[in-house]
């Protein structure tokens, strides 16, 4: 049955689904009309649109810093040598696919950049090594990390957000104050809904996975795997600091340093912020390439998958300008308040989350969108709001599984459109999305509300 299941929503994806940019134009028009049912004038829900279209330009830096972070470690000699290993342990069609889930989440749990690099090479090496694999099955694999528990590990962009001041807009800080990572994602409840997500999605991916396939990867063009470039010979003096190990020795320990200074002083928990999350895999991956040339150009490589984020997030920073400009997000609040209570709240966050995260697919931006009402309510009902910040880590990451904005960078690595890994994404979701309505629910009652200290 799941395999009949996977094989024929792919199919109808292949032919139906659009691409991830018009989800973002969408949602702008949905809340623009929102805004005029509630009552905001034309020109003011023009003028929001606009005040707020670079409001996001900071956040837009560092997320796709956080791309060009994972990519130049993911493709880096020792890491790539390691996953080469790796895809010489899988021997089945099925076993391949299950393989690829386990590893996709468990990378992103690290970094949803380094998961997704990392989730696409394994891809392209095992396919050389293991014949009939159905390609649009073991593609939406590589993506299950960030389609699941990313929003669970240690790039979380809201719980990274909401423990780093600097980075909380003044307008939320005076509802949540600043949330710390000992209440999101280091709780023992965000630890186990992790590892039953990775439980879950390992056995959907071996269950719905065709023992064999005509759509392999020779189907798609694909019949290599992705080697990393060898340096060329260096021709002229001039080259010899771009290809001598010693600068990059030199400025990685600075950079390793400096980052052990600060866990020294603000203690390993409070440190993790999304610019020194940034900062280390930017250290890591100088050292990791040893040679300044083989930096640049791992990083000349990366840049065309930050083009997504470029180019939309300033559209999701005119939706959020709209909406916190506005009186929007104080009725939103309201409008939650009126029918849910402390039992239900909980429920109510994941769906609305889930859905909002089919037309702003960027958990940072989405949530600096959300969490103004979001917290608001969660304060007026009494619920737990380091909770409620991992209720809409854990839900905003399912919709990436069919809105194809965050496969950007994965679909070029595996010469696939987005629409060709969205037929088996939405399985995942299926099944994913019943579990984290009761898992988060279930554990919301093993916390005590905790008013926020406001700064």
């Amino acid at each position: 049955m799941f395999v009949r299941l996977g094989m024929g929503l792919a199919d109808w994806s292949q032919k139906w689904f659009p691409d991830a940019f018009v989800f973002a134009l969408v949602g702008l028009i949905i809340v623009f009309v929102v805004g005029l049912f509630a009552g905001v004038g034309v020109r003011n829900l023009i003028k929001y649109f606009g005040d707020g279209f670079w409001g996001l330009i900071p956040f837009t830096m560092q997320m796709a810093m956080i791309i060009i972070g994972g990519f130049v470690v993911a493709t880096s000699p020792p890491v790539h040598r390691l996953i080469k290993k790796l895809a010489k342990v899988p021997r089945t069609p099925r076993g391949a696919v299950a393989f690829v889930v386990f590893f996709s989440m468990m990378t992103s749990l690290l970094s949803w950049g380094l998961g997704l690099i990392f989730g696409g090479i394994l891809v392209r090496e095992i396919v050389r090594n293991v014949r009939g694999i159905d390609y649009r099955a073991i593609g939406a694999a590589a993506f299950l990390g960030n389609g699941s528990v990313w929003a669970l590990g240690l790039s979380s962009s809201a719980a990274l957000v909401m423990a780093t001041p600097a980075s909380i807009p003044s307008a939320l800080i005076k509802i949540s104050g600043v949330i710390p990572l000992s209440l999101t994602i280091y709780t023992w409840q965000s630890a186990s809904m992790a590892v039953i997500l990775i439980i879950s999605s390992v056995t959907v991916a071996y269950l719905s996975t065709p023992a064999n396939s005509t759509k392999d990867a020779e189907s798609f063009g694909v019949t290599d795997g992705l080697e990393v470039k060898v340096l060329e010979e260096r021709t002229t003096p001039a080259e010899w600091l771009e290809y001598a190990p010693a600068l990059t020795i030199v400025v990685g320990i600075l950079g390793l340093a400096y980052i052990a200074q600060v866990l020294a002083v603000k203690g390993p928990l409070a440190a993790l912020d999304l610019n020194t999350y940034n900062f280390l895999f930017l250290m890591t991956g100088l050292l990791l390439h040893w040679r300044p040339r083989a930096f640049v150009r791992a990083v000349n490589d990366s840049v065309p998958a930050t083009a997504g984020v470029l180019i939309q997030f300033p559209f999701y920073g005119g939706i959020f300008g709209i909406i916190t400009y506005s009186t929007l997000a104080a009725k939103l609040a309201h409008f939650f308040v009126s029918f849910s209570s402390e039992n239900s709240y909980p429920i109510l966050v994941s769906i609305y989350s889930a859905i909002l995260g089919m037309f702003v697919p960027s958990g940072g931006s989405k949530w600096i969108i959300e969490a103004p009402y979001v917290l608001q309510a969660a304060k007026d009902l009494h619920v737990n709001l380091g909770w409620v910040v991992q209720i809409y880590n854990t839900s905003e990451a399912l919709p990436n599984l069919i809105n194809p904005f965050w496969m950007l960078p994965l679909l070029g690595l595996l010469r696939v459109k987005a629409r060709d890994l969205i037929g088996y994404g939405m399985l995942y979701f299926m099944v994913n999305f019943v579990l984290v309505l009761f898992f988060t629910w279930l554990f919301a009652h093993t916390f005590f509300y905790v008013p926020p200290a406001i700064p």
